[in-house]
């Protein structure tokens, strides 16, 4: 039989364990990949290929045992190598399997608990086995929940931020006997070197001025530091919050959340004639070309619409704050898009539950899901090329006192 030398890196496995695929031939070709690498693990531990001699050996081979590995093609089951005088050790599919197991845990304590339907039943056992008992949700809580705690509370001081956006979604938890809606307020930087990460999470009642205070002031002491912008929508408790623990820190209000406004506000009659005017003005060249096209339009559209000339007149400066930044990084940093994108992937996974059992589920489903993505983030190539940002700044100084003399 002939023998394939197979390279895989990190993104490529995450693809086949997050994918999957209807293929039949999908499982035993992944279990045959895995056992190679498994296979190339041993050979590094040992310091020896099979029945390779050599003085510089540090084990010897002892035959193999299986382990069985859930993933969204089925139930893999790999060859672990064994080793004479040492253990085998492999970390290699703890990461793509945390957000799994957070997902199996949280569809596994509502039939526990009595609040799932019988197709909650029946995916609970495609997914675990055919039996689990309150004891196996227990021992991989357990296993979990510390992972998903510390990531959660991990020290910031060894990166800058320049760029934070935050924005909330809403889920529901069940409180004992009723069911609650609450607001995870999620943030994310990009780093001084230009990569994206998940800050961090918080679950709370509510999107308040206080819900939203306690959340950056555990970011604070987590050592976020160096923050120079902040991108977010426009709810009132979220900006009073930013102006308490972000002074002087520019802050841009999310331009799409701003045109959803204005044209919620607009007669049905002249949205589509506004609406190609405002993406004028927000993507205009430089502001006093926006400043000018703002002005045209509150001439002309004043008495055609003039709740949303008051919003478009109190909202201008907030909307139109990154122009003050080199052209290259408005674009993704005018709105809230990226962060949005992080909510429909949470989204997808968080509809299979419709209701977490309990609070410890949802800050464990959606912490495994959050370090996943931070992970790919950080592990990918670079969110934005951060050189000439650096230099603009040396030259200009902080964007907030810019903003100031601009005022």
């Amino acid at each position: 039989m002939a023998q394939y030398q197979i390279t895989l890196d990190s993104s490529t496995l995450h693809q086949l364990f997050l994918g999957g695929s209807a293929d039949p031939g999908m499982k035993p070709m992944l279990e045959s990949i895995l056992n190679q690498v498994l296979q190339a693990q041993a050979t590094e531990q040992v310091a020896a290929g099979p029945y390779e001699r050599r003085e510089d050996r540090q084990d010897f081979r002892n035959g193999f045992y299986p382990r069985t590995l859930q993933t969204r093609i089925g139930t893999l089951t790999l060859q672990i190598p064994r080793l004479r005088n040492g253990k085998f050790s492999t970390e290699m599919f703890v990461r793509y399997q945390r957000s799994e197991q957070a997902l199996m845990l949280s569809l596994m304590e509502m039939v526990i608990q009595g609040v799932s339907t019988r197709k909650i039943t029946e995916v609970t056992q495609e997914l675990c086995g055919a039996e689990f008992s309150k004891s196996t949700v227990s021992a991989l809580c357990k296993r979990l929940d510390p992972i998903v705690t510390a990531w959660n509370s991990r020290p910031l001081r060894d990166s800058r931020y320049p760029f934070v956006l935050v924005d909330a979604l809403v889920v529901k938890i069940r409180e004992e006997v009723s069911v609650r809606p609450r607001g995870v307020m999620i943030a994310t930087g990009i780093t001084a070197q230009g990569q994206r990460e998940v800050l961090g999470f918080h679950i709370d009642d509510s999107e308040s001025e206080a819900s939203w205070s306690e959340f950056f002031g555990r970011l604070k002491q987590r050592g976020l530091s160096g923050v120079d912008l902040i991108v977010s929508d426009c709810h009132g408790g979220l900006v009073k919050s930013i102006r308490t623990h972000f002074q002087g820190v520019l802050w841009q209000r999310c331009q799409t959340h701003f045109l959803r406004n204005l044209l919620d506000a607009v007669p049905k009659s002249v949205i589509q004639e506004l609406h190609g005017r405002l993406k004028a003005m927000l993507h205009a060249t430089d502001l006093d070309t926006g400043r000018h096209i703002e002005q045209q339009i509150l001439t002309d559209f004043a008495k055609k619409a003039p709740k949303a000339m008051s919003i478009l007149e109190a909202g201008f400066e907030d909307a139109m704050a990154v122009m003050v930044l080199p052209e290259s990084y408005r674009q993704r940093l005018r709105t809230t898009n990226s962060v949005e994108r992080l909510n429909e992937e949470i989204r997808r996974r968080e509809r299979v539950i419709r209701i977490f059992p309990n609070l410890e589920s949802a800050q464990r489903l959606l912490g495994a899901l959050f370090m996943d993505h931070s992970e790919k983030w950080l592990s990918g190539k670079r969110y934005l090329c951060m050189e000439e940002y650096h230099a603009w700044r040396t030259v200009s100084g902080a964007p907030s006192a810019k903003v100031v003399r601009l005022r």
